[in-house]
């Protein structure tokens, strides 16, 4: 694929994008909030299971 190729692409992405309406913004920002919660969750439960099994640390 070529350097024109590619800004062609681009262009006709751009042409077809569009800004999302206030339910769609929020529904997306929901989304991203519990995928950072599940994440943060998750790494938390490793973090207190692998403190459980070494100890304090001490």
């Amino acid at each position: 694929m070529t350097l024109s190729d590619s800004l062609r692409s681009m262009t006709k992405v751009l042409k077809l994008s569009r800004k999302p309406d206030m339910d769609e913004f929020k529904l997306s920002l929901r989304i991203c909030f519990l995928g950072m919660l599940g994440v943060g969750t998750f790494g938390f439960i490793i973090q207190l299971i692998s403190t459980l099994i070494m100890g304090s640390g001490g």
